[in-house]
Order: structure tokens, then sequence, then C-alpha cells
């Protein structure tokens, strides 16, 4: 049961185990954001969220979302974060500020022409399947270089950084290797492409994501609770 009370205590441990492992690994406080993982969760939930300090919001899901959008605090900043196909991006190109889960040439074109249709910049982090994994999205390592360069091109698209979600077993080793791919196409300054931001981290590991350089966890069962279904 997600209750309001829950959710403050909740949100109190993980801003508390935040600041620590920031703290440990020499950075500043202000270099890790908390984003709320929305999935399944109630919009009134949410709303006590945001009024107690979460200012970012993570949807996974179009309907969903459009189903709960009115109804949310109009204060939070919300990323799309799911597997998004090109027919649903008309449906998401105005309220989010950002879509972290770019994954194919297809996709970031679909997003780069409803962008300059309405006028806006889509800020986007590119989704790496860091782990090689058959059944999650996002862009093989090896061919991340190319990719960044085809969206640098794109006047409707800005890249902020990197998405992932690295495999549930050996975790830390992940973590490690999307540090250095980070850090190597941060170094590498490729023309038009940001990376400034690299998205990673969940309810299980965001600490040891923070020690790897993450600047947004994405934790939805940590601060609401196992997830209802039938919402």
């Amino acid at each position: 049961m997600k209750t309001v009370d829950n959710v403050y205590e909740n949100l109190r441990r993980i801003n508390e185990n935040i600041n620590n492992a920031v703290s440990e690994c020499g950075r500043n406080s202000d270099s890790v954001r908390l984003m709320a993982v929305t999935k399944t969760v109630a919009p009134e939930i949410i709303n006590h969220a945001i009024s107690s300090g979460v200012s970012l919001l993570g949807e996974n899901r179009v309907q969903e979302f459009l189903s709960k959008q009115e109804i949310y605090n109009k204060s939070a900043e919300i990323h799309f974060i799911g597997h998004l196909q090109t027919n649903k991006v008309k449906y998401i190109i105005e309220p989010m500020t950002m879509i972290q889960s770019v994954d194919s040439l297809r996709l970031a074109e679909e997003i780069n022409r409803l962008a300059i249709a309405h006028n806006k910049i889509m800020d986007v982090l590119c989704e790496v399947n860091i782990g090689g994994e058959n059944s999650k999205s996002g862009i093989s390592p090896d061919e991340l270089n190319q990719f960044l360069e085809q969206l640098s091109i794109m006047n409707g698209i800005r890249v902020k950084g990197l998405m992932t979600i690295p495999p549930p077993s050996s975790g830390d080793i992940f973590l490690g290797r999307m540090e250095e791919l980070f850090n190597r196409i941060k170094d590498n300054k490729i023309e038009g492409i940001e990376m400034n931001e690299l998205s990673m981290g969940m309810t299980h590991d965001y600490q040891e994501a923070i020690k790897h350089g993450a600047t947004i966890v994405r934790i939805g069962t940590g601060l609401f609770g196992a997830r209802n279904y039938n919402i």
C-alpha cells in the first residue's frame, strides 16, 4: 500500500543515501538529481512526492502519462524514460522536457521533425545497451559514436548525454563500463553533442551508480513501494 507517510520517509532516506554516496566520491552535492519513476503510481501520491521536494518525474508509458498529466502538480519537470514508438512521439513532444530513451535513428528523426514543427529543441539522451542484452533496447557501445554523429546535425534535438539500464547481475562491472564510455565520448568532444548527463542507477544500485558518475538516478520502487499494476 502506497501511503504519503511511506513516501515521505522513503524520500528522506533516499536523499540521505544520495548525499552520502556523493560525499564518498568527492562530488558536489548538487551533481546528482533524483528522478521519481511514476509507473503505476497514483497521481495523488506523485503530487505528495512533489510537495515533499521531488522536482523530476520519469514516465515509462505514453498512455499512462496522458491519463495522469492533467492531475500532476505542474511544478515538476518530466522526462520520458520508457521505450518509445515513433507513432507516440507526437503525444509527448510538447509536455516532456527530455526524452532519455532515444535508441534508433528512426526515432531520433521523428523527434527532430516534431520538435521543429513545435518550434522547440528537445533535449535527449541516447540509450546504450551496455550489457548487450537482447531483451533491452539501446545502441551498442560500438555503434554509439556513429549514432551520435548522425544526431549532431539535427536541428530539433540536443543530445545532453547517455542513459542505460545495466544487467542486474554483475551490475557494478557494467556501471564501470558505462562510466568509461561516457568519459571517452566526453573527451572526444563531438561537435554538436553535449555530455553533461549520465542517467543510470535504480532502486537496487543507485548508490553504486553515483560512484560511477551518474548524474540522474531513477527510483520508483524504493520511493513509492511495490508497483500496483491495477492502476
